[in-house]
């Protein structure tokens, strides 16, 4: 890993071209996301313990699986990740085809590229390092997806994702923000190989939430049949993610025995996300 470069970052791209603080090709396509989730997930994520673990997550897998050179978040949302990266260090480059390279760049990303993969032409096997956090789910074809970025990938680059766990907890939660599918460890790791990758590491996280979610939504929506949810208010999510007095001691226990799991590349064998950590194949 580097430290970011002071200098004037550009991109591996001969068609994309910076406007307002962000790089951008001609035209940008459609994803599979809800379009006001990332306006709503800007005013959550920095109170959110949710965001907060699985950036701890991120940063500690990518510590314990280290590369040099730059890091491209692809489909990174309002940057919350690779602020957190760029904070540590990193020379980070979001790529982010909705409206969240506008707040990423507003929250102090330096180096953002509004597009969707497909649309910045990226030149194949330029990338050092790249990661899809929460994103592989919403791609209908998830293997031609990966396959992609492992194409951009230079040989023996690394990339690291996280996607929602198993199929059981499957909810109207799932349903509303656009997932196509939840995965469990051998049927990502498996994904992941047909993609061309070789996998390295792939465990589950957030253990302690898996009965809540069981409980409180793939059960009850398992009850009364496939319906759409219905989301409340930005101060109802807000609280969603804010953990009551009485439970918040115990989290934290069960986070930080979770970081040391995977700062050992331990793996945990119940969580609602899956993290992975693979490499484009050397010939």
């Amino acid at each position: 890993m580097t430290s970011a470069d002071h200098g004037e970052w550009q991109p591996p791209s001969v068609v994309l071209q910076k406007r307002d603080g962000l790089w951008t090709p001609r035209a940008v396509s459609v994803v599979s996301y809800p379009e006001e989730g990332n306006d709503v997930c800007f005013q959550v994520e920095d109170g959110s313990y949710w965001f907060a673990h699985r950036n701890e997550c991120i940063l500690a897998a990518i510590n314990r699986f280290p590369f040099s050179g730059t890091f491209y978040d692809i489909g990174g949302g309002n940057g919350f990740v690779d602020l957190g990266l760029q904070n540590a260090g990193l020379e980070v480059v979001l790529i982010e085809p909705g409206n969240g390279a506008r707040n990423a760049v507003k929250r102090g990303v330096k180096n953002v590229i509004r597009a969707a993969l497909g649309d910045a032409l990226i030149r194949p096997h330029s990338l050092d390092a790249a990661g899809a956090f929460d994103v592989v789910e919403h791609i209908k074809d998830d293997v031609g997806f990966l396959t992609s970025i492992r194409q951009l990938l230079q040989p023996g680059g690394r990339f690291f994702c996280t996607v929602p766990a198993t199929h059981a907890l499957w909810s109207d939660e799932d349903i509303h923000a656009g997932h196509y599918r939840r995965y469990s460890g051998s049927s990502l790791s498996e994904t992941m190989r047909q993609a061309g990758f070789q996998v390295e590491f792939v465990t589950r996280f957030f253990a302690w939430l898996t009965l809540p979610v069981l409980l409180l939504r793939a059960l009850p929506y398992r009850i009364r049949g496939c319906r759409a949810a219905l989301r409340g208010r930005v101060e109802d999510v807000k609280a969603d993610h804010r953990l009551p007095g009485s439970i918040a001691g115990v989290v934290r226990l069960f986070h930080a025995g979770e970081l040391t799991h995977l700062r050992r590349a331990n793996r945990i064998r119940f969580g609602t996300s899956l993290l992975c950590v693979a490499r484009a194949p050397v010939p």
